[in-house]
């Protein structure tokens, strides 16, 4: 494994910084107070290729590798969590269409996601389906040239803004998982509403909202893959999707371990920088080394995944320890800064909240330790 970047490689983690520095660190803090969607960010986004980086040149994307989209991943996160978690679930749709889709089908819907011109959202989870997926309860039913589908949608990220989403819904409820399909639905589709911005601990920003659907019509060109595989999709693009949020959670770690370097030299007590006390030391310490820990476990399940091989396992073990560095480590930002830190007048704080959903999406860490242990078993 390869521990240095390539240039191109190190120019794309260059400019994701550059942009993320210059266009979302600014403003972060507010939007989190507001609420603010970055759609302008998030154009912006689009512009530099960040919305297609893995997929091919040929269907408007980079042509990149998915470390690289991880490098990007990490850069925004550092920044601005909600721009980050905004990429994260538009990859989930494009690359489920990708993945999944026939030619006609990636030819059709990939090209205006991969060049940012539209935003995806990826819609599996449900208010009475959360990590058992396979609970769904939204229906397919066959209908004269395709499919209608009826149900509720829950905490689905770009959920009012996406024009393309990807569904999950049952076509036969009697077979449980094996009767799950996926559907790419159109986000101006008769009968599929969207609600508000649900208002969250951290992530303020991300458009994170329910999607109903009533009697939506899907034609049969919208069923990606076989009826019946839509369950075993989706799990193949959470285990994708761990590593995308083990990098988010990198990030978010970074800009803990960051701002309390420093506010440990720069803070003062008993006459001197706080940086020059050992215990101060010992958690920036110990934020750096479960950092690097992280960092390194993302790559070589990043690297699997472009090879080829399984990577199933080291996806969740890089989320799971991943999520959990980046709260140990927003915990210790916050003991640093003191009283400052359970304010907003450092961006720890909101660190400390967006830290937290990283254990909790993309399968929370009990699940994550379930997958790890069932391949450990196998």
């Amino acid at each position: 494994m390869e521990f240095d970047l390539t240039e191109k490689q190190a120019a794309l983690q260059r400019k994701a910084r550059e942009f993320a520095e210059a266009e979302l660190l600014p403003g972060a803090d507010r939007r989190d107070r507001t609420g603010e969607f970055p759609a302008e960010a998030v154009a912006g986004m689009g512009e530099l290729g960040f919305m297609g980086l893995v997929f091919p040149s040929e269907y408007g994307g980079a042509g990149l590798d998915f470390l690289s989209y991880t490098l990007v991943v990490e850069e925004l996160a550092r920044c601005d969590a909600a721009a980050a978690i905004t990429l994260l679930a538009h990859n989930l749709c494009a690359s489920h269409i990708f993945t999944f889709g026939s030619e006609a089908q990636i030819r059709q819907f990939l090209p205006p996601l991969a060049r940012g011109e539209m935003l995806g959202a990826w819609a599996l989870t449900e208010p009475s389906s959360g990590s058992d997926a396979a609970a769904l309860k939204a229906e397919a039913l066959p209908a004269e040239g395709g499919w209608r589908l009826t149900g509720n949608k829950y905490f689905i990220t770009n959920g009012s803004r996406a024009e393309t989403l990807v569904v999950m819904a049952t076509a036969d409820p009697s077979r449980k998982a094996k009767g799950i399909c996926a559907f790419i639905v159109a986000g101006d589709s008769p009968g599929l509403k969207r609600g508000k911005n649900i208002d969250k601990l951290g992530f303020q920003a991300s458009d994170t909202t329910a999607v109903m659907l009533k009697d939506v019509f899907v034609p049969s060109d919208r069923l990606l893959g076989e009826t019946g595989s839509g369950f075993s999709q989706a799990m193949r693009m959470l285990d994708a999707g761990r590593i995308g949020l083990a990098a988010m959670a990198v990030g978010i770690a970074r800009g803990c371990l960051e701002g309390s370097l420093a506010y440990a030299r720069r803070r003062e007590a008993f006459g001197k920088p706080i940086s020059r006390f050992q215990a101060i030391q010992g958690m920036l310490a110990d934020m750096a080394t479960e950092i690097d820990a992280a960092r390194l476990l993302l790559r070589r399940a990043a690297a699997l995944k472009e090879a080829g091989r399984p990577f199933g396992k080291e996806a969740a073990m890089a989320k799971l320890f991943a999520s959990e560095a980046a709260m140990r480590a927003a915990v210790k930002a916050v003991q640093i800064h003191g009283g400052y830190g359970y304010t907003r007048a450092y961006p720890v704080e909101r660190y400390f909240r967006e830290a937290k959903l990283c254990e909790i999406g993309e399968g929370t860490s009990e699940i994550q330790r379930l997958v790890i242990a069932r391949e450990l078993l196998r």
